[in-house]
């Protein structure tokens, strides 16, 4: 690359970091509206960008102090990965992956994880010299966590944990100085609303050719 090469692609960040924002966050908001709307189609290239995603969102988590976060990209990129093994590879029988409403035993497993998680979480990232919010951003990750794992198996509710965890983040981000990271999880939100919407439809279609 040469030297105006550079400064043509480093020029844009710093008018980026001048404003409060950066070029892994920007990268991070594209990357994050292109992953959730596909997944409301249930499109499988959803799951590429979601690792891309969590790539840009590590950085960006890791120098405002959320640390909760940080680790969750990890997380997320594992999850995308299996996320796009488990569609490739489909359902039992190899039979297409299809949306179900999440069963019982499940979800009482999914909750005591959180739980857990959430306890666990805090009290590791609270001593890290300049966490912010440890356990309110350690019970986020928590639920995401949850959230994430029940949308690769295409649980329909996974979309209602999105809803009430996209709400209290946009005022985290707002809180973290982070605005187009909140704009980001505005859009989130609508989506989220979008993809129940679309899933419970398409819930109800299985149902009735099933």
């Amino acid at each position: 690359m040469t030297s105006t090469e550079f400064h043509l692609l480093s020029e844009p960040c710093a008018w980026l970091v001048a404003h409060g924002s950066s070029c892994p966050e920007l990268f991070g908001f594209i990357t994050g509206v292109l992953n959730v709307w596909l997944i409301t189609r249930e499109n499988i290239w959803s799951w590429p960008l979601g690792v891309l995603n969590a790539g840009f969102y590590a950085v960006v988590f890791a120098r405002t102090g959320l640390y909760s976060d940080t680790g969750l990209q990890a997380v997320y990129l594992l999850l995308s990965l299996y996320g796009w093994w488990h569609w490739l590879r489909r359902g039992p029988g190899h039979d297409a992956v299809v949306v179900t409403r999440t069963p019982r035993r499940t979800a009482a497993l999914m909750a005591l994880i959180a739980l857990v998680s959430w306890l666990t979480l805090a009290t590791m990232t609270r001593r890290i010299p300049g966490a912010a919010l440890p356990w309110l951003d350690a019970a986020l990750v928590s639920i995401s966590l949850v959230a994430q794992y029940m949308m690769t198996r295409k649980f329909l509710e996974n979309w209602l944990l999105w809803i009430a965890v996209d709400v209290v983040y946009i005022g985290l981000f707002i809180n973290r100085q982070l605005p187009l990271t909140a704009i980001l999880y505005a859009v989130f939100l609508v989506l989220a609303i979008i993809g129940y919407v679309q899933w419970h439809r398409s819930a109800a279609r299985t149902q009735l050719t099933s």
